[in-house]
Formats: C-alpha cells, sequence, structure tokens
C-alpha cells in the first residue's frame, strides 16, 4: 500500500514505512535508523537572503530506505546510527529522485526506541528517477506577471 497523502484540508498525519513512500506522499510520520550522512554543503542564498547548509542523510528501515534532507540546526542532531523519527514529513523530487523533507510544519527528533533490524538498502527508493512536470518559463514577468515591452523604457508616446 502507497501512502499518498491527503488532500483534503485537513491532514493527519500518517504512520508510514520507507519502502511505502511516494512522491505524492504527504503528512507522513516515519521513523528509520540513520544508515549515514554526505558532506555539509553551503547554499550562498536562502529564500530569506541569508547563507544556508545542507545536508543529506540515507535513512531507513526493514521496508526500504531514502535520503532525508537536513538543513541547519538539524544536521547537528542526527548522527550515524541514530534512530529518528519525522513528524508530519513529506516528499519531493530533487533532479527526480525522491528525498523525505521535514519542513516548516515537520518535526525531527530521536526515537524512543532504537531500530533494531536490519535496514533495508537494496530498496533505496531515492535512486529510482521520476519524470518531473517542467515548470513554465517565465521570460518577462517572474511571479507578478509584471510584463514590459521588450525594448525598455515606461513610455511610449501615441503616434
Amino acid at each position: 500500500m502507497a501512502v499518498e497523502g491527503f488532500f483534503e484540508r485537513k491532514r493527519e498525519p500518517v504512520e508510514a514505512k520507507v519502502g511505502e513512500l511516494t512522491p505524492q506522499s504527504r503528512s507522513v510520520n516515519v521513523t528509520a535508523k540513520v544508515v549515514s550522512k554526505s558532506e555539509i554543503r553551503d547554499i550562498p542564498m536562502g529564500r530569506d537572503g541569508s547563507a544556508h547548509k545542507v545536508c543529506d542523510a540515507l535513512v531507513g528501515d526493514e521496508t526500504g530506505s531514502i535520503y532525508l534532507t537536513l538543513w541547519d540546526d538539524n544536521i547537528e542532531k542526527v548522527n550515524e546510527n541514530d534512530t529518528v523519527r519525522v513528524e508530519n514529513g513529506y516528499v519531493t523530487l530533487f533532479k527526480g529522485n525522491m528525498r523525505l523533507n521535514i519542513g516548516k510544519y515537520g518535526k525531527l527528533e530521536m526515537a524512543k526506541e532504537p531500530f533494531e533490524g536490519e535496514v533495508n538498502t537494496e530498496n533505496n527508493v531515492s535512486s529510482k528517477t521520476y519524470d518531473q512536470p517542467r515548470r513554465p518559463f517565465r521570460r518577462y514577468g517572474g511571479r507578478r506577471g509584471g510584463f514590459r515591452d521588450r525594448r525598455g523604457g515606461g513610455y511610449r508616446p501615441r503616434y
């Protein structure tokens, strides 16, 4: 059974196993063991104009594994072999591959009980590539649609 997420306004998070996640998964609670962490990368500009750090952690359970994207303070919370719990997480596609995200409304914490089983790294759901619909190209207006004359200038005399 794939976890598709809910499309109603009120989304109650559902418990999910890593192997059940799909690109449409939203509002999921996942408990997984950290297999590895990548190098920390600096992102020069975030949406708010400040520098941010990002890192990917491969996490998994007995059903599969997925990359968890960690930003800023969450990077230091997670170490290899820890068992983490992502509450109200969601899945996005990054370059066509699935990533588990915590987001603004989610929470990352250490699990109350450690994961004792064997992590299934053979079923890495992040390694499968999905087709992403291309975003529409906005040549002149950006988000707000402020179109201008191509020749520049704001004043055009009437003839």
